[in-house]
C-alpha cells in the first residue's frame, strides 16, 4: 500500500488538473471591444479637444471600446464594414452619395448609430432622409450657452447609473420631433432656467431595424468631462452594439 500511495497522488493531481482546465475551458470569455468609428470636423466645436480626444478616452477607458476618430467623411464608406457603432458627431456634410446609402444600410443590417450634439441640427437640406428617418427630427436653434438642468423621465440601459437630474452648462438644443418622422422614445429632457420648456436631450430613435441613440449634449468641457455625460456615452455605445 505504502508504493502505491505516490501513484494515487499523482492520478488525483491529474484528475483536479483535468477539471481545473475543463473548468477554464467553459468559463465565458472576455467580451470583444466594441469597434467604433467616430466622425467629426466642421465649424463651432473643438473637434480635435473633445470628440477626438476626450470623448475617445472615456469609450476605450476600460476596454469598452477601440474607437477610431476621423474629420474625413469620405473615410466612412470604407470602414463600415469594419465596424459595430458608428458615432456621427460631424458638423460638415456627408455629400458622398454613396456614403449616405451605406449609412442607411448599416442600420438596416440592425448596427448602431450614436448621433452627438452637431449631427442633430438640421444641416443638410439636400439629405431631408437623415433627419427625417435617422435622427427623428432635429434643432434649428437652441438656447445662449449658459446652464441648465437635464432629468432623466425613465429607465432604459442608456441612462443606468445616471443621476434622476443633473446640472451642466452646454447648449439646451430646441430638439423638435418630426410627426412625419422615425418616432423617437425620450430618455431625458432639458429645461432652461428661465423657462418652462423642455425639450428631448437623450433620445432613441424607433429605426426598425438599427439602434440609433441621439445625445443633444455636447458643446464643450462641460460636458464632455462630466461623469453624467460620459455615462451616458459608454451606455449609448454598449446598447447601439446591442450589448
Amino acid at each position: 500500500m505504502k508504493h502505491s500511495t505516490p501513484k494515487i497522488i499523482a492520478a488525483l493531481l491529474i484528475l483536479l488538473a483535468m477539471i481545473s482546465n475543463s473548468a477554464m475551458a467553459e468559463k465565458p470569455g472576455k467580451k470583444k471591444a466594441i469597434r467604433v468609428l467616430l466622425v467629426g470636423g466642421g465649424s463651432s466645436h473643438d473637434f480635435d479637444r473633445w470628440y477626438k480626444q476626450e470623448d475617445v478616452q472615456t469609450l476605450q477607458k476600460g476596454g469598452l471600446a477601440t474607437v477610431e476618430y476621423t474629420s474625413d467623411p469620405s473615410a466612412i464608406l470604407g470602414k463600415l464594414k469594419d465596424i459595430d457603432v458608428l458615432y456621427l458627431a460631424n458638423n460638415q456634410p456627408i455629400a458622398d452619395d454613396a456614403t449616405r446609402k451605406a449609412i442607411f444600410a448599416f442600420a438596416d443590417a440592425g448596427k448602431g448609430l450614436v448621433l452627438a450634439h452637431p449631427a442633430l441640427w438640421y444641416n443638410w437640406a439636400d439629405w431631408p432622409e437623415y433627419n427625417q428617418k435617422l435622427v427623428g427630427g432635429g434643432s434649428k436653434g437652441h438656447d445662449k450657452y449658459g446652464p441648465f438642468e437635464v432629468t432623466i423621465t425613465g429607465k432604459h440601459p442608456v441612462t443606468k447609473g445616471v443621476p434622476a437630474s443633473f446640472k451642466l452648462d452646454d447648449e439646451l438644443y430646441y430638439f423638435k420631433s418630426d410627426a412625419a418622422g422615425t418616432p423617437i422614445e425620450v430618455l431625458a429632457t432639458a429645461k432652461a432656467e428661465n423657462s418652462d420648456k423642455v425639450f428631448p436631450s437623450i433620445f432613441i430613435v424607433k429605426y426598425p431595424k438599427g439602434r440609433i441613440v441621439g445625445i443633444a449634449l455636447g458643446h464643450d468641457a462641460k460636458s464632455h468631462t462630466i461623469e453624467p455625460y460620459q455615462t451616458i456615452l459608454r451606455n449609448a455605445v454598449q446598447w447601439a452594439a446591442g450589448r
